[in-house]
């Protein structure tokens, strides 16, 4: 049996000084894939530690799809692709990664008190700067408190130059389309975020839609589609709640670097809020071929109205982006920037994103709980609500597609057909899947949503019930 040396006394807690042997491992190939690994109890036994500190290792292993787990068998590890043997300039091997639609924030949950001190304090103190020019990336302030908060909150290693800031992801998009070039062939998720593929149909793009299993996109979609840049959300797909585990995300690197002037965009919309363990680590964090590009927004953690989001480009496409695009104008205010470089350098923003992730669980657990004492809950399976403010309701309703979208319409539930994000002609049989924004609602809200999912599972044909 394995032994490792824990030290009870880090700052770093058990279960996860643990987990992180266990992973290395696991990469390593020191657990080979299929190798069962010891009961939680035997390990603890031979660790000195309890029981719980090997179960929340374990889980988060699990979580992440390290670790299989066999009913009355135990767990095993993973079989896991290797990954290519290629260091591109600036790119780290050996750095250890840790670590949508907008949901409109209600004015109580927005911390206007805190926002409204330090757009005063920028006021008075950065009088000279707000009327210098911007760069074209971004200021530095706000680049390099993003960096800092990414390190803090994430892992990750990130030099502040490769950030690029931009007003709202879709701007971005955009913005990489025309990086990337447009005799690319762009894969996208399906189903998938509808405004993406809006916008890169609007800038004339080539798409394909690649299909989803449990572990989210399928290499033999990918390799069928015949694109060269994937975008996709890894930590929490949507709107299917599909969080990809490490051996489909090793599949994908294999891909990525098995050719040329590939890449993929990682989407990571709403990564902050994961109520089941750890948050998962980013697939920039695991690159070593220097095309992983990392995109993120603070429209879900702070509001829709801020619109700023940003990019991590790897060094060969920053220097292309300073070459091709240099000469855009930032797009996001230097008031607003600085503002939120504060909010995030002081710590503001940890606080708030702690803050959100408490109502939210709550709301979530609350909503999961009216649900299951239905006189229905049995007519509704609810999937994809581990992380993210929506979740999947899969309804056995007699209703069609067409008539179960007209029913949330009528009702004002913030909730859409799965099939809805489907590319068109593509979603046949997803008839009764909703997604339901949950993060939008309040208790009060409750019988509302519970009224129409009694109505829509009652077992009554809409048509047939129109013609009464």
């Amino acid at each position: 049996m394995r032994t490792y040396v824990l030290d009870p006394a880090s700052s770093v807690p058990l279960y996860e000084q643990l987990y992180r042997r266990l992973k290395e491992d696991l990469l390593s190939g020191a657990i080979a894939g299929g190798e069962k690994l010891p009961s939680k109890r035997a390990l603890a036994e031979n660790l000195n530690v309890s029981r719980i500190t090997v179960e929340n290792a374990y889980q988060q292993l699990l979580t992440e799809g390290y670790l299989v787990s066999k009913p009355r068998s135990g767990y095993y590890a993973e079989h896991l692709e290797t990954l290519p043997q290629v260091t591109a300039p600036g790119i780290r091997p050996d750095a250890a990664p840790h670590g949508a639609p907008e949901t409109a924030v209600s004015a109580g949950q927005f911390p206007f008190s805190v926002w409204a001190r330090l757009m005063r304090g920028v006021l008075l103190d950065g009088r000279e700067a707000l009327l210098q020019p911007i760069p074209s990336e971004g200021l530095p302030a706000l680049r390099e408190a993003i960096a800092g908060m990414l390190l803090r909150s994430r892992g990750m290693e990130v030099d502040p130059a490769s950030i690029v800031i931009g007003a709202g992801a879709e701007y971005l998009y955009t913005l990489l389309f025309q990086l990337l070039g447009r005799e690319n062939i762009f894969a996208l998720e399906n189903p998938g975020h509808r405004k993406l593929r809006q916008v890169y149909t609007a800038n004339g793009a080539s798409l394909m839609p690649v299909a989803l299993d449990e572990s989210g996109v399928t290499l033999q979609s990918l390799l069928a589609s015949g694109a060269n840049v994937l975008h996709i959300s890894p930590g929490h797909q949507f709107p299917t709640g599909i969080v990809m585990p490490i051996a489909r995300r090793r599949q994908l690197m294999a891909w990525l670097g098995s050719r040329e002037n590939r890449y993929l965009i990682e989407d990571d919309y709403d990564s902050e809020f994961r109520f089941t363990g750890r948050v998962i680590p980013t697939m920039y964090s695991m690159d070593v071929t220097g095309r992983v590009i990392y995109l993120n927004t603070f429209s879900k953690t702070i509001t829709p109205a801020l619109r700023i989001s940003y990019l991590i480009l790897p060094p060969a496409l920053l220097a292309r982006y300073r070459e091709k695009l240099g000469f855009y104008s930032c797009t996001v205010p230097s008031f607003e920037q600085l503002t939120l470089a504060r909010f995030l350098s002081e710590g503001y923003f940890e606080k708030h994103v702690s803050r959100m992730k408490r109502r939210y669980k709550l709301l979530r657990a609350q909503f999961l709980e009216a649900l299951a004492e239905a006189p229905f809950a049995k007519q509704v399976e609810v999937v994809g609500d581990e992380a993210g403010l929506h979740m999947i309701l899969k309804l056995r309703t007699a209703y069609s597609d067409e008539a179960v979208a007209a029913e949330i319409q009528a009702s004002g539930v913030p909730a859409t057909c799965l099939s809805r994000y489907y590319f068109p002609g593509t979603g046949a049989g997803e008839g009764g899947a909703v997604v339901l924004k949950y993060a939008e609602l309040s208790q009060a809200d409750f019988p509302r949503v519970l009224t129409l999912l009694g109505r829509l599972t009652a077992g009554e044909n809409l048509e047939k019930a129109a013609e009464k």
